[in-house]
């Protein structure tokens, strides 16, 4: 069923990776928080492909409404007095620390690609008959990649998800849309959400109490006063 919709499924597995790599390396955090939602919309059209109709729903519901909302929310877009700091995360650091995070986001990459090597060998020879597990791979390891680079909280909370979904896609693409299949990515989505809605209240706790640089920004940490 799924390979007469080859142009489809490549053209949306190219638009999902596009939109994963926005959300996770866009450093204004509201257009960051858009590009998920994107991300989202694009998973749920996946679903629907892939011929798992809950599984699109729960998306849209778990993924697209809800989980978006508590990106905003954790942004104090529908608090007026919240701090404009909060919406954008500049990176202010030494070039060694940049490099020694990058190397160890790259390591992420080459994890994964042994694993594709020797795990899943086919794909090696016929990726093009996958695209949209060869995209939730690279998703994976860009997801596990943007963890490790970035140090602001909601950053970390947008990597989460996205490796979370990528994780989700390889499992589909695996085992296929089974019932015992679907319902366990169900579950995942669930708890992705609760995840999500915790560390959203979380945040806006944490820039209540100590403000903007309690989330950890990718700033050079400041002296302390002697």
């Amino acid at each position: 069923m799924i390979a007469s919709f080859d142009a489809i499924e490549t053209l949306l597995a190219i638009g999902l990776t596009i939109a994963a790599l926005a959300c996770l390396f866009d450093r204004h955090l509201v257009r960051a928080s858009c590009f998920f939602v994107v991300f989202a919309i694009a998973m749920t059209l996946a679903w629907w492909l892939l011929g798992a109709p809950w599984l699109a729903a729960a998306e849209l519901l778990l993924g697209v409404v809800l989980t978006g909302l508590c990106f905003f929310y954790a942004l104090g877009i529908f608090s007026p007095d919240a701090s404009p700091a909060l919406r954008r995360d500049e990176l202010h650091e030494p070039w060694g620390r940049a490099v020694a995070r990058l190397i160890l986001a790259l390591g992420w990459f080459v994890m994964v690609g042994a694993a594709i090597r020797y795990v899943i060998a086919e794909m090696v020879y016929s990726p093009t008959e996958h695209p949209l597990l060869l995209a939730g791979i690279v998703i994976i390891a860009c997801a596990l990649g943007a963890f490790a680079l970035h140090r602001h909280l909601l950053r970390r909370l947008l990597a989460f998800n996205i490796l979370g979904s990528g994780v989700f896609m390889l499992l589909a693409g695996l085992a296929g849309t089974t019932a015992t299949a679907q319902a366990l990515i169900v579950v995942g989505l669930c708890i992705a959400w609760l995840g999500s809605m915790l560390g959203a209240l979380l945040i806006r706790q944490l820039v209540h109490l100590e403000g903007v640089e309690a989330l950890g920004c990718d700033d050079e940490p400041k002296e302390k006063a002697t």
